[in-house]
């Protein structure tokens, strides 16, 4: 019980400046602007993310963002919106996920809308991800995608990660089938 305590205490801060992003906290009516970026983007996140098919409405998707802020507050998730600083538009999201404070390890996910996709964004994001991570004193940060998705494949090399390994049928896919998953990591000394 008191290590729940003393990570309740932890000062997260809830926005992360990188060269062309504000990192901001998840927070109750951020829920529009995620879900026109997720409507525009739906094909291509609808073959990596489960979730996406599961997206019905804006009523959903402002339920998310209202179940982040509780998870951000419990320290059991910290889950951020991509702003471009030049004009705020939401580029992206993710966070930090399944945290394992013990260690500490995080895992980081991420997606960008398909209009500023190719344009470094997740890159940029995961190394300000990684940099929140760090301050945090991880040991372990992780990211797992999908074998056949090459575009997060990208993004985690680009970002220091390496591949430990490639996970055979070990997921579902967004279509029900079994899928290979890929696990990168960086590691870290006290």
């Amino acid at each position: 019980m008191t290590a729940i305590l003393e990570v309740l205490l932890l000062n997260v801060p809830e926005a992360v400046e990188t060269e062309r992003l504000t990192l901001r906290a998840t927070r109750a009516g951020m829920g529009p602007a995620i879900f026109e970026a997720v409507r525009e983007s739906k094909r291509e996140l609808e073959r990596w993310m489960p979730w996406a098919r599961e997206t019905k409405s804006a009523t959903d998707t402002e339920r998310h963002c209202r179940e982040m802020q509780l998870k951000w507050h419990a320290r059991e998730e910290l889950d951020f919106c991509f702003h471009r600083r030049a004009d705020d538009l939401l580029v992206g999201k993710g966070g930090l996920h399944t945290i394992d404070w013990t260690v500490p390890r995080f895992e980081i996910g991420y997606w960008v809308r398909s209009s500023c996709a190719r344009k470094g964004y997740a890159t940029e994001a995961t190394l300000g991800l990684v940099g929140l991570a760090r301050t945090l004193n991880a040991a372990r940060i992780e990211i797992s995608s999908d074998a056949r998705n090459a575009a997060s494949r990208r993004v985690a090399e680009k970002s220091g990660f390496a591949l430990e390994g490639i996970r055979r049928r070990s997921r579902r896919d967004t279509t029900g089938e079994l899928s290979d998953s890929c696990m990168y990591a960086r590691v870290f000394d006290a």
